[in-house]
């Protein structure tokens, strides 16, 4: 059997309140935290995540910081 591994980049921030979110190489949009976040990897087929979910899952890359950073720095 084929395993296919998916790819789920959070980019730094950009927006001055928020993180793209790239799942597969698909733009999902501008996450403003973990439920958004959530939101996205649900509606692209990972069932049954919540907030601390996407916080600690090993499969998702933090560019720019981690869960708890969703803002630009000034």
């Amino acid at each position: 059997m084929l395993m296919v591994e998916r790819s789920v980049i959070v980019r730094p921030p950009a927006d001055p309140r928020g993180r793209e979110v790239v799942v597969d190489g698909e733009s999902m949009g501008i996450a403003y935290g973990l439920r958004d976040l959530a939101t996205f990897l649900r509606s692209a087929g990972w069932a049954g995540l919540d907030e601390i979910d996407v916080a600690d899952s090993p499969f998702i890359e933090w560019h720019g910081g981690g869960p708890e950073v969703w803002a630009q720095r000034p």
